[in-house]
């Protein structure tokens, strides 16, 4: 009867050992499995058409498309409201969905923080950072000044004496970026005067002389610089871009102004994404960041590259977000 026991104990163990054997190669099967769509992806831009969000979607998935780096078809739908926020909350929505991205850019850390979205960064799957655009600093052709220290020696004086146009709402990108260059300036930023034209025609309140500054990015300036209308006083580039009008725009740092703001942009995907649908996209954007079809288009848009992965993504977002924090605390406009 010994004998028996112990042979069936024995046989026990060997079934055990077996499942768990098995077990341990599901989840090293798991864990290195790869991933790829099998059905068409939606981009969303959470911006009406035309702005740096839409041009950015659409200009990463037609690349994506001809250049045969993904074979299924992506879409870009435009989801407005909200300065992004109406779009993001689209994508929480789609939790766990690979197939559901959307583009990003500073907004999504400076929104939240000033209470306009109960969304940031951290409710999202970050994939990869794309491009670095600039904001640029606009006046009408035949205002007196040249410069961005004619502009700040006057606003240093009577800061509510000039208005300062811009897209986004207070305490968003358009006032962030114009701010951070003028409190480096030594202007009392407190105390700037800026408003919000949420229609986009703070172009045309420029040209009628209802403001006296836009503050735009720079790719929205080059028509109406080459069409003799308006003027670039400066932008927040580290230095000169390259490129036709692009290179005559002097930056802040070459006036003195010891700052820069850069207007990063990238792709996210919802909260849970697989880690094998990640490391596909961050894989993905990195052969188009690489690509000179999309090497093309930051050229014709004034865009430098700034690739990071999912992981260099997140921490350079948390990063961000700390010294926004600080800046939106100093204007009271922290939530």
């Amino acid at each position: 009867m010994k004998k028996i026991a112990g042979i069936f104990l024995f046989v026990i163990f060997i079934v055990l050992a077996s499942a768990c054997s098995d077990d341990t190669s599901s989840s090293d099967k798991d864990s290195n499995k790869e991933w790829k769509p099998e059905k068409p992806i939606e981009i969303v831009a959470p911006a009406g058409a035309g702005g740096g969000w839409d041009t950015t979607a659409r200009m990463a998935a037609k690349v994506f498309n001809e250049a045969g780096l993904i074979e299924e078809d992506i879409g870009v739908v435009n989801k407005a409201g909200g300065g992004g926020a109406v779009g993001w909350a689209y994508i929480a929505g789609q939790k766990e969905s690979a197939y559901n991205l959307f583009v990003s850019s500073p907004p999504i850390i400076l929104v939240p923080l000033n209470g306009q979205s109960e969304y940031g960064h951290e409710d999202f799957t970050p994939l990869a950072n794309m491009i670095a655009d600039y904001g640029a600093f606009a006046v009408r052709e035949d205002a007196k000044w040249d410069n961005l220290n004619d502009l700040f020696e006057d606003m240093k004086k009577d800061p509510e004496s000039i208005t300062v146009v811009g897209t986004s709402s207070p305490g968003s990108m358009d006032h962030i970026q114009f701010v951070k260059i003028a409190k480096a300036a030594g202007v009392d930023v407190k105390k700037i005067k800026y408003v919000t034209d949420p229609d986009g025609v703070g172009l045309t309140q420029l040209l009628n002389g209802s403001v006296e500054v836009f503050s735009t990015g720079v790719s929205e300036t080059v028509e109406q610089v080459k069409a003799g209308k308006i003027k670039v006083l400066g932008i927040t580039a580290e230095e000169r871009l390259e490129g036709e009008t692009l290179s005559d725009f002097p930056t802040a740092k070459e006036q003195g102004i010891d700052t820069t703001f850069v207007n990063w942009r990238g792709f996210f995907g919802p909260a849970e994404m697989d880690s094998a649908a990640v490391k596909y996209y961050e894989e993905k954007f990195k052969e188009l960041s690489d690509s000179k079809e999309f090497a093309d288009v930051r050229k014709k848009y004034g865009w430098n590259e700034m690739y990071m992965n999912s992981s260099d993504y997140k921490q350079f977002l948390d990063e961000q977000k700390e010294d926004i924090k600080s800046l939106l605390d100093e204007l009271g406009l922290g939530k």
